[in-house]
């Protein structure tokens, strides 16, 4: 299985998240509705609502509460993106002229605001108490990991055991939740739910650490923002963070000028030392373990084609390039 017969096979469950997103995007206001629809249709692959749906299909539930929580999930991730652009001060945002720097940043953090508000709307709607719970925590540790970023940016001294919990509080959080509600949904034994649980920790930690990966390497037409953004902004991932801890002081000390600086015209010097230092075959290899053991949790469910749709993610995870 690939990743497009994935899509294909849950496209139209797809298409029906997209058209009860639709649906509760309306509001008095015009400027609202005209912020979300330029992020949401700036290239996102609907990677989270995707989880939730495999999850689901996993676990034996195909009812159309599935919609509504996926709708969520996503609302929830792009309110998340409409405020880090005004932190990181984004120019681009998936090839396309982030919303803050079209609109200004105040209408950009108050419609991401009112998705927040909306995604807890639908959630009181549907009444199903564990889920609230589980989306509310997620959305606390989300914030939480936002402002443990905030004030490690520029941090040279960040440990690689800081920066993943970074990752862990910023991404893998919410793309765990989305594996876990899909569980819920079924009312799934709590082994499975847990599974999942973990399941999504592991993918979504290995998608974060490729994501910050491909920020040295990746395409730029591909990827949907300019290579050296993460720098830039003062975010030192885990290519960077092993380097720092095998170069010699004077390479150390170059690093920190060109970060302090946000020098973009020793980017090319910058990524020959991470190549030098093995940073970036080092970050794609602990990837790759978060892989395997995300798809070890997966032992407690029988084979099928939703758990193999599952390990087809997995694998597009550490091969995608956009």
């Amino acid at each position: 299985m690939q990743i497009q017969d994935v899509f294909q096979r849950y496209g139209a469950d797809l298409h029906q998240v997209e058209t009860y997103m639709e649906r509760h995007l309306e509001a008095d206001v015009h400027l609202i509705p005209e912020i979300i629809h330029h992020i949401m249709t700036s290239g996102g692959k609907r990677f989270r609502p995707l989880l939730l749906l495999v999850a689901s299909d996993l676990c034996g539930y195909g009812g159309k509460r599935r919609y509504p929580m996926a709708a969520v999930i996503e609302f929830i991730h792009t309110a998340t993106l409409l405020h880090d652009d005004v932190i990181d001060h984004a120019e681009m945002r998936r090839g396309k002229v982030s919303a803050n720097n079209i609109w200004g940043n105040a209408a950009s953090v108050l419609v991401g605001d009112f998705l927040l508000a909306t995604s807890f709307k639908l959630l009181s709607m549907e009444g199903n108490l564990p889920i609230m719970k589980l989306l509310s925590q997620t959305t606390t540790t989300m914030a939480e990991g936002e402002v443990f970023q905030l004030v490690k940016s520029h941090d040279l001294g960040i440990t690689e055991r800081e920066y993943l919990k970074i990752v862990e509080k910023k991404t893998a959080i919410l793309i765990s939740a989305a594996c876990a509600v899909g569980a819920l949904l079924a009312e799934a034994a709590e082994e499975e739910v847990a599974a999942l649980t973990r399941f999504g920790m592991r993918l979504g930690s290995a998608f974060q650490i490729t994501d910050d990966t491909l920020d040295y390497l990746g395409n730029e037409e591909e990827f949907g923002k300019a290579r050296g953004q993460d720098l830039k902004e003062g975010k030192i991932t885990l290519p960077l963070i092993r380097t720092l801890k095998r170069c010699s002081a004077k390479e150390k000390n170059f690093i920190r000028t060109a970060v302090a600086k946000k020098d973009e015209a020793v980017f090319s010097e910058i990524v020959r030392l991470l190549q030098k230092y093995d940073g970036i075959e080092y970050a794609l290899n602990k990837a790759r373990t978060f892989i395997v053991e995300a798809k070890d949790y997966l032992k407690v469910f029988g084979d099928s084609e939703a758990k193999e749709a599952l390990f087809t993610i997995c694998d597009y995870i550490l091969c995608r390039r956009s």
